[in-house]
């Protein structure tokens, strides 16, 4: 049961965040630091994690290289290495650059 989709729109949703987003299909309200204050906030952070941690695991098995199986992508070594010699998969975000740090 609560892996069933919603019948229809929510009638009220709160965004972990500072601005809420816009063209929603229902009101919503943006929660500062909502994960610490608002329970399903929390959940839902936590499932997004485990989620997305899993989906980059499985992408790893495509794209090996990048060591998304342990860095589930964030920006480590491993992961500018592959950028390095391989280049961006279709899965990198083009929206920023990261720029990397070393201990130099």
């Amino acid at each position: 049961a609560l892996a069933e989709p919603l019948s229809g729109p929510p009638g009220f949703l709160l965004v972990d965040g500072n601005k809420a987003p816009v063209d929603l299909p229902c009101p919503c309200r943006a929660v500062e630091k909502g994960d610490r204050r608002v329970r399903s906030i929390a959940a839902a952070s936590i499932i997004a994690k485990i989620t997305r941690d899993a989906t980059m695991r499985r992408l790893h098995e495509e794209h090996a290289g990048y060591g998304w199986d342990t860095n589930v992508g964030y920006p480590t070594a491993e992961h500018y290495d592959g950028l390095a010699e391989r280049g961006p998969t279709v899965h990198h975000r083009r929206s920023f650059r990261l720029k990397r740090k070393t201990g130099e």
